[in-house]
């Protein structure tokens, strides 16, 4: 089963981080990821740049709405996605509770419903 385990958390600069924090997340999400694709079970994974580089696109009756930054004003931000392709939904917690996201922020485990390979739809497995 296909498995996004979104990365959320309040955004913050690198200066209010600090480097000592910057230099332990880098290497924390560099462990995570080798750990996952190590394991077999990662698809892909991104980091997002800040929610300030975000473009929201919409469609209200035939017109088009380009809006800067995200559509929610929220204090949590999607930071980053891993997708992971695990047997079931306790694979998929126990990968997301290894995140160092999950140590100040939080990872939404959410399955995948369809997905698209091999220039066609299908229905997630």
């Amino acid at each position: 089963m296909r498995y996004s385990l979104l990365v959320m958390s309040q955004e913050a600069t690198e200066a209010e981080i600090g480097e000592e924090a910057m230099a332990w997340g880098r290497a924390a999400f560099d462990a995570y990821a080798k750990s996952l694709d190590a394991a077999g079970v990662l698809v892909s994974a991104d980091i997002l740049q800040p929610v300030a580089a975000a473009t929201t696109v919409s469609v209200r009756d035939g017109a088009l709405k380009v809006q800067d930054g995200p559509f929610a004003d929220t204090k949590e931000k999607l930071n980053g996605t891993f997708v992971v392709e695990v047997p079931d939904l306790d694979a998929a917690i126990a990968w997301a509770e290894k995140c160092p996201g999950a140590q100040y922020g939080a990872v939404e485990v959410r399955p995948s419903a369809i997905v698209f390979s091999d220039g066609s739809w299908h229905p997630a497995s």
